[in-house]
């Protein structure tokens, strides 16, 4: 079945047809009406043979075959030529348009009324191609500003790190309260140094590599079990605590590194941005072809303009939320990569204070 894009064309070739043959058609009709014309003047008039009008029609008419075969190549030619100067003229304009697609402007396309349905076309590549290159912009944009904030942030604890052990070098007769707290607050420190350099690998591996997928079949249910055991320490922290609802056993065809790390991503967002002494829930629930993972947590309602960007790389609510351990605004944008990759969808809702994260996949 032919695209769209074809049909136009052929619909483009046909009118230059019907065009060319509707002039040739009209070439003809002046053709023979000049001719009956001349017939009728002929025979409706006494003329002199030695009349020079007379000889003139004459010669006409013993010539009119050659003139009119003639006559009718050279209009067909000359119409034929006119009608490939037309199609070249629009192919020339349809060329330079396309061109100006790799550097649109704000101004839009304008075509001979003929390929009015192409410029409609074209003029909506533009603005896509527009919206695209502000998309690429922001990201750049928010990019070199997280890797700013990085920078400066990794000042700060690397300048304590080396203040409090300079402090337990210089001092020799430290207490050992005092030598317990210094270390604790150097192991802190430490420990968000680590993060923010995690945070710089990450930004580095998002742009230099490709996500694949190796499938294989895994037990969800234990999978989610598992990853709410290893989030207790964080949740025990805030008193949280998490509701898992899904049947015993459940099977997912799916690349299990990866759709662990999406349900990763989805969990500590939701033990971060929980409310203390909450309930975070995850359920899961197969309906015929596809399987449905539902997180649930109690926090701040996030805006409606700011929850459809919320998937965007290097996208970050706001700095409130990323002095609570928010990461580098990649890991929701690299679960809805992963979610994709497997055939499926993740979205987000947020209202009275409950956010939810749905994520639907392919039971394959």
């Amino acid at each position: 079945m032919r695209s769209r894009e074809q049909q136009r064309i052929s619909q483009i070739s046909n009118r230059i047809i019907v065009r060319f043959l509707l002039s040739c058609l009209v070439f003809l009709l002046i053709i023979l009406g000049g001719f009956l014309f001349s017939w009728f003047i002929c025979t409706h008039f006494i003329w002199q043979g030695n009349d020079p009008i007379y000889q003139f029609l004459k010669t006409l008419e013993i010539l009119s075959p050659i003139i009119i075969a003639l006559s009718i190549t050279v209009g067909v030619f000359t119409l034929a030529v006119l009608s490939i100067k037309r199609a070249l003229r629009y192919l020339n304009n349809i060329v330079d348009a396309a061109k100006s697609l790799s550097h649109p402007d704000d101004n839009s396309i304008e075509l001979p009324e003929e390929l009015g349905d192409i410029q409609n076309e074209l003029n909506l590549a533009r603005e896509q191609a527009l919206r695209n290159i502000s998309t690429a912009n922001e990201a750049v944009q928010r990019k070199n500003d997280l890797i700013m904030y990085l920078a400066h942030d990794l000042k700060t604890p690397l300048a304590s790190v080396i203040g409090y052990l300079n402090l337990l070098h210089d001092e020799g007769e430290i207490s050992p309260k005092l030598r317990e707290k210094y270390l604790c607050i150097t192991l802190n420190k430490a420990e968000r140094l680590e993060d923010l350099i995690n945070e710089f690998f990450e930004i580095a591996r998002f742009n230099l590599s490709t996500i694949t997928l190796q499938y294989s079949r895994i037990n969800l249910t234990r999978l989610l079990e598992q990853l709410i055991y290893e989030f207790r320490p964080m949740m025990k922290e805030k008193k949280l605590r998490c509701r898992l609802s899904i049947a015993e056993d459940m099977m997912l065809r799916c690349d299990a590194d990866k759709i662990q790390r999406v349900f990763d991503n989805i969990l500590r967002n939701a033990v971060i941005y929980s409310f203390e002494n909450t309930d975070i829930s995850i359920a899961a629930v197969n309906e015929k072809d596809k399987l449905t993972i539902k997180f649930v947590n109690q926090g701040d309602t996030i805006p409606q303009e700011k929850l459809e960007r919320i998937f965007e790389q290097f996208y970050r609510l706001d700095d409130a939320r990323s002095t609570k351990g928010g990461g580098a605004g990649l890991g929701l944008a690299i679960a809805k990569q992963i979610v994709e990759l497997h055939g499926g969808t993740i979205t987000a809702e947020s209202k009275d204070e409950k956010t939810e994260f749905i994520v639907l996949l392919p039971t394959l």
